[in-house]
């Protein structure tokens, strides 16, 4: 079983969707049990069942988002 941080994380988890490809989901972790582990990213919340988890770890919080700037000349 993949060990996961505690609940409030940023983290990425990778799992196979039913056509065996793989995916990931990157966001909070808001929840995990023995069956279901549940993450809100960009996607929405995503329920993934533990079964079909490759791999997940921790990762730092998101960049902050970039000014954009007016272009030159304009």
């Amino acid at each position: 079983m993949v060990r996961l941080p505690e609940p409030g994380s940023r983290v990425v988890v990778r799992y196979l969707l039913p056509t065996g490809q793989a995916t990931d989901a990157l966001g909070e972790l808001l929840s995990a049990d023995e069956e279901t582990v549940v993450v809100d990213g960009k996607r929405g919340v995503e329920h993934i069942r533990r079964v079909d988890i490759v791999a997940a770890k921790p990762v730092p919080p998101a960049p902050a988002p970039r000014i954009r700037r007016p272009a030159s000349g304009a």
